[in-house]
């Protein structure tokens, strides 16, 4: 089966500075896979080449089988993206949002209508749907954001640290949607996460970053296995990357911790 993404050798560097050193990357579809690493290791740049926001210095990238380069309208039109930054407005209602969200993916009336219920429906959300999203708690709104990603059905869904800032409900609430896009809708979910026990619960595979680089790749529980037989994912992080991690809220506070997050990397 050919990969939803694979990439050869990517590179991106920042004048001298070398931020994804020549990574190879072999993701199977319908899988969820995670990218871990410290601040700076390059996970949110790899993701922002992937979802052709930034061009490869070097290297080369398949995403849902065409180039980040040569064919980047065409990746877009096959793939969802939630970045760490907060992409719905705070200022409109939530089927506002979507019904934005909808047009920019040129769908017309009839679609979006269906589409846009089903959305709601997905999410959880139909109920306060014309409600401003400023008044909406932290995991309203990432649950909002995974509607808008995935109104034009993408073959595959790029997330940047899906449930930063999120409590533990809602983020397990998260992690209930994201399960039932892979079963229900088919999608290759793509992930970066600074949670252990999401990349654990979530991940069928997980590549470590540190420095630009890929340190290990494998499923949890071969990580683990590797690191000795009472790991836990905290062990491998700490093994593979030197490094520990961890990070709860309101409209306001969500975004705050995502534009934290985004400034370092």
């Amino acid at each position: 089966m050919t990969a939803a993404i694979e990439t050869s050798a990517l590179t991106r560097r920042f004048g001298s500075f070398t931020a994804v050193n020549q990574i190879d990357l072999a993701v199977p579809q319908q899988s969820i896979y995670g990218l871990l690493g410290p601040n700076g290791a390059g996970k949110s740049t790899t993701i922002k080449m992937l979802t052709t926001l930034l061009q490869p210095s070097s290297g080369t990238a398949q995403v849902a089988g065409f180039d980040i380069v040569r064919a980047p309208v065409e990746v877009r039109r096959r793939i969802g993206y939630v970045p760490q930054m907060l992409s719905a407005d705070g200022a409109l209602t939530a089927i506002e949002n979507l019904t934005l969200s909808a047009r920019l993916y040129g769908m017309s009336a009839a679609e979006r209508k269906t589409r846009i219920a089903e959305a709601l429906d997905f999410s959880g959300l139909a109920e306060v749907c014309h409600k401003l999203v400023k008044t909406y708690s932290g995991g309203m709104i990432r649950r909002l954001e995974l509607a808008q990603a995935m109104l034009h059905h993408p073959a595959i869904l790029f997330l940047d640290e899906p449930t930063i800032g999120l409590d533990p409900v809602a983020r397990r609430t998260v992690w209930e949607r994201l399960q039932a896009l892979r079963r229900d809708f088919g999608m290759t979910i793509l992930l970066t996460t600074h949670d252990m026990e999401e990349a654990d619960v979530l991940c069928d595979t997980l590549a470590i970053l540190h420095q630009g680089t890929i340190g290990v790749t494998g499923s949890p529980l071969e990580l683990k296995a590797s690191v000795g037989p009472e790991a836990t994912l905290d062990d491998v992080f700490v093994a593979f990357s030197g490094g520990t991690i961890q990070e709860s809220g309101s409209y306001r506070e969500v975004r705050q911790a995502r534009t934290t997050m985004q400034r370092l990397g």
